[in-house]
C-alpha cells in the first residue's frame, strides 16, 4: 500500500514537471511575439506622435502667418483711418473758407463802382452840370449791371410781356385801351434771377 501510494506521489510529481516545463516553454515563446508586438505598437505611436507634432507645427506657422497679415491689416486700417480724418478736416476748413471768401471777388468788382459813386458825389458840389451828371450815373449803372452779369444775375425786365407768375409779381390791374389782357404794360421794380434762380420777382401792372 505504501509502495502504490509513492508510486502515485512520484507520477503526480512528474506530471507537474512536465506541465511547469510545457509552461515555461509556451512563455518562452509568448514573451519574444509580445515583446514584437509592443516593439511594433511603439513604433506605430511614435509615427503617430510625429505626424501630430508635424501637424501641430503647420498650424503654428499658420497661425503667424495669419497674425502678420491681420497686424498688416490693421495697420493699413489705421492709416487709411487717419488719412480719412485729415480728408475730412483739410474739407471743413476749405468749406469754411469758401464760406468767409466766397464774395471776395464779387467785392472786388464792386468797389470800383463804388469809387464811381464816390467821385461822382463828389463831383456835386458847386456844379450845376446835370448833363455830365447824367452821363456819369449812367456810366456807374452801366458798370453795375455789368458786374452783375459776370456773377450770373440777369434783370428781370417783363414789359410788353405775358404776365408770368412764376416770376413776376403784380402789384395792379388797369385797363388800358390797345393792350393785350394778361400784358404787362408797365415795370414798377425789376426781378432778377441768379444763375437762373430768381432771387426777386419783378412788380408789374398787369393789363385787364
Amino acid at each position: 500500500m505504501g509502495r502504490k501510494h509513492r508510486k502515485s506521489e512520484q507520477k503526480a510529481e512528474e506530471q507537474f514537471m512536465e506541465q511547469m516545463k510545457q509552461t515555461v516553454v509556451d512563455e518562452s515563446e509568448t514573451i519574444p511575439q509580445q515583446a514584437e508586438e509592443t516593439a511594433v505598437r511603439e513604433q506605430e505611436i511614435g509615427e503617430e506622435i510625429t505626424t501630430e507634432e508635424s501637424k501641430i507645427e503647420s498650424l503654428t506657422q499658420e497661425i503667424q502667418t495669419f497674425k502678420q497679415i491681420a497686424g498688416d491689416n490693421l495697420e493699413k486700417a489705421l492709416r487709411a483711418q487717419a488719412e480719412l480724418e485729415n480728408i475730412r478736416k483739410r474739407t471743413t476748413r476749405d468749406i469754411e473758407n469758401a464760406h468767409k471768401y466766397a464774395l471776395e471777388r464779387f467785392v472786388t468788382e464792386l468797389l470800383p463802382i463804388l469809387d464811381s459813386i464816390a467821385l461822382g458825389l463828389s463831383a456835386l458840389n458847386g456844379t450845376q452840370d446835370v448833363t455830365g451828371l447824367r452821363e456819369g450815373m449812367d456810366l456807374t449803372l452801366k458798370m453795375f449791371n455789368t458786374t452783375l452779369e459776370k456773377f450770373g444775375v440777369r434783370a428781370i425786365d417783363p414789359q410788353g410781356e405775358k404776365f408770368n407768375p412764376e416770376k413776376h409779381e403784380a402789384v395792379f390791374m388797369q385797363e388800358l385801351e390797345g393792350a393785350e389782357s394778361g400784358t404787362v404794360i408797365s415795370v414798377a421794380q425789376k426781378g432778377y434771377e441768379l444763375n437762373g434762380r430768381l432771387v426777386r420777382p419783378a412788380k408789374v401792372i398787369v393789363a385787364k
